[in-house]
């Protein structure tokens, strides 16, 4: 049968709209990986490789800086829509594979429609032309008095710059800063270039070792870079305030010290180019473990209420999650107690070397308020999610001494030379890597010659604190709400 030309077009028409519905996507929507405590972070479909991120600081830390955010990831599966985390800064232009890109804001993401489906197992570039705020509420950029630094932990990275802001996606970058030729501007990893243009300067970072959006650092600001060695000629550069360097030398020049201590504990060089102390001007009620260059409140150094053992151990927790939660990284935020534990368990190790304050005394103290601690905020190893609003809520003491208290005791069912083997094949075989708690169990396991499952889950997920190997006499106060 035939059509006449009117009916034919019509047919025509009519296909190309049912087509056309058919092809259309659904309106932007957040995602995520669906982490149990954070689950609109990190996002499903690809693999970051690198970031290349250029910002343009104009001198005022009231002010958005200019960026270009390049991201280079390696599709898992078909995208025909990519979510970035990324929130509070205003997004100008995307473009993926070279080709201009359509962009939308669904919750805490940037939603990207490119111009043809990403096709799974090929190469993906996104350049993302944006803002970068420095309000500095709920994290990312801190403002300091002379500049900015980054304090991305746990969830800020993406007010910062787009990306897979999860753990478990680990990848390189690079920095590119520019900034009035006044201030210096030090970042994570080594500087391979600096170059002067028009009384501004541009300073190019690169890491040698993947890392965690969360531990990013870029810090600016009227400083100076003070350079020594320490072990194995590891480069160590700390970034102090300059009105402030002789008076803090004193802490700097332990570095290189402590960074030894460490890897004698655990038979394993620093798993990084560099490392550095980055001493901020800025309130920030927390250090934090910024990769290769740790963040530090200048007040931890000036106020003389503190005692030296405790600036020294605090110095040594930082330096710890170099290798704890750095270099092996926790897979998820449930797996937190990976890294705080552990550099709260070299952290009184050397305050018990170094100032006899004994860890079995600091242990027992911990156990009596390990029950209290679960109650208020779970388990080591399944914390309860934070309060709304409040993702730092997140570090309760239960992921801290709480959770040292479960490497304790298993020092004491296997062994000490048992637990120093565990630790450095932990450090050694994960480099570079992200972990899970089943990880650590298995290698425990395997290093005890024994399955440790049934020793190490009431430790990890239980509402009451085991009995302590070798201590019976240790006992857990009741919480408040169970006295009565």
């Amino acid at each position: 049968m035939l059509l006449t030309s009117r009916r034919l077009r019509a047919a025509l028409l009519a296909a190309a709209s049912v087509t056309l519905v058919a092809a259309t996507l659904p309106a932007p929507q957040p995602l995520g990986i669906g982490d149990r405590l954070f689950p609109q972070l990190g996002n499903p479909g690809y693999d970051v490789r690198s970031y290349d991120i250029a910002f343009t600081y104009s001198g005022d830390n009231t002010k958005p800086l200019d960026a270009v955010t390049k991201i280079d990831a390696h599709a898992t599966e078909r995208l025909e829509r990519i979510n970035l985390d990324f929130t509070h800064s205003k997004v100008l232009s995307v473009e993926v594979n070279g080709a201009p890109a359509q962009f939308a804001s669904a919750g805490e993401d940037l939603v990207v429609t490119p111009a043809a489906p990403v096709e799974e197992g090929t190469g993906l570039r996104i350049t993302v032309k944006h803002t970068s705020d420095t309000g500095g509420k709920g994290g990312g950029w801190i403002r300091t008095a002379d500049g900015l630094v980054m304090a991305n932990q746990a969830d800020a990275g993406h007010r910062v710059f787009p990306g897979n802001d999860h753990p478990s996606d680990k990848a390189y970058f690079t920095f590119h800063v520019t900034a009035p030729e006044r201030l210096t501007v030090v970042a994570n990893g080594l500087p391979v270039d600096r170059t002067s243009h028009d009384a501004a300067t541009t300073w190019t970072y690169r890491t040698e070792h993947p890392m965690a959006t969360e531990v990013a650092q870029v810090a600016i600001g009227t400083s100076t870079v003070i350079h020594r060695e320490g072990p194995g000629g590891l480069p160590v550069r700390d970034v102090v305030p300059t009105a402030d360097r002789e008076r803090l030398e004193p802490w700097l020049a332990k570095t290189p010290e402590q960074i030894g201590w460490l890897e004698d504990q655990l038979a394993e060089e620093f798993p990084f180019e560099t490392y550095g102390l980055l001493i901020a001007g800025a309130k920030t009620g927390f250090e934090l473990e910024t990769q290769t260059l740790s963040l530090f409140e200048r007040s931890l150094f000036t106020r003389t209420e503190y005692p030296e053992w405790y600036v020294d151990s605090v110095m040594v927790h930082e330096m710890a999650h170099q290798w704890f939660g750095d270099s092996v990284t926790p897979r998820s935020w449930s797996d937190l107690w990976l890294g705080e534990g552990h550099a709260t368990w070299y952290e009184a190790l050397y305050a018990q070397d170094h100032a006899q304050m004994p860890l079995a005394t600091r242990m027992r103290e911990a156990y009596r308020q390990s029950d209290a601690w679960r109650a208020a905020g779970g388990p080591p190893a399944a914390p309860q999610p934070p309060s709304p609003g409040h993702p730092i809520s997140l570090f309760r003491p239960v992921v801290y001494d709480g959770s040292a208290l479960i490497l304790y005791a298993l020092r004491q069912e296997i062994g000490v030379e048992a637990f120093q083997r565990l630790e450095h094949e932990w450090v050694s075989r994960h480099r570079d890597s992200t972990v899970t708690t089943a990880d650590f169990t298995s290698l425990a396991s395997e290093v005890a010659g024994r399955d440790l499952t049934a020793f190490l889950e009431p430790w990890l997920y239980g509402k009451k604190t085991p009995p302590m190997p070798g201590h019976p006499d240790w006992h857990a106060q009741a919480p408040v709400d169970d006295k009565a």
